[in-house]
């Protein structure tokens, strides 16, 4: 059975590579200072890269760089210690990865990690056009602060329209039995389309 290995990166060359895989599945280049900040875990299957996530734990996190000063006046959320969040980025799960049991140990290894970081407040950002995301950070019952293009400097690549939003470490793992159910679906879906383009071939 083919098994999945989690690896903290750390090298510069394992660095830059995490960041041009973010950078192909998203669209969007993350600095290399801000990578360098916190923890990296790449997944790898065979030796080959086919996942993985960054963990920051220390101020500042980008995605409030992206919400507009208006919104950090008027939403109570801000004026929590900013030392009891944390933030994930980078997450991306390569093509490699096509069966459902694999993706959801990626997001058990994910939501792990995020429990024994021991803060209280997971900030989320994701393209407003990231279905599958929306999908996954639903299971979390996220608390929306902000949707709408990011206030970003001139020159800044990013989403045209993305949603920052914040969740709690318990919620984490009070949702996890929403995970099994949707692997579940997801092995029931791809049973069905595996039988529906076997009969197409017949």
């Amino acid at each position: 059975m083919e098994k999945l290995t989690f690896k903290t990166i750390t090298s510069d060359h394992e660095t830059d590579l995490f960041i041009e895989k973010i950078e192909h599945h998203s669209g969007v280049r993350l600095p290399l200072n801000y990578a360098r900040s916190g923890k990296i875990v790449g997944v790898f299957l065979q030796k080959k890269l086919v996942a993985g996530y960054m963990i920051i734990t220390k101020p500042g996190f980008r995605s409030l760089l992206f919400v507009p000063d208006k919104t950090k006046i008027s939403n109570l959320f801000f004026k929590e210690e900013i030392f009891e969040m944390m933030e994930v980025n980078g997450l991306w799960i390569g093509p490699s990865l096509k069966k459902p049991s694999m993706q959801i140990k990626v997001w058990m290894h994910l939501i792990k990690d995020i429990f024994f970081s021991r803060k209280q407040y997971i900030l989320l950002m994701r393209s407003m056009k990231n279905r599958p995301m929306e999908r996954f950070l639903n299971m979390v019952t996220p608390n929306v602060l902000y949707e709408g293009p990011p206030s970003v400097m001139s020159g800044n690549k990013t989403h045209d329209e993305i949603q920052v939003s914040y969740t709690t470490r318990w919620s984490l793992v009070f949702n996890i039995p929403k995970y099994w159910i949707e692997l579940k679906n997801r092995e029931r879906r791809a049973k069905l389309s595996a039988r529906q383009r076997e009969l197409a071939r017949t």
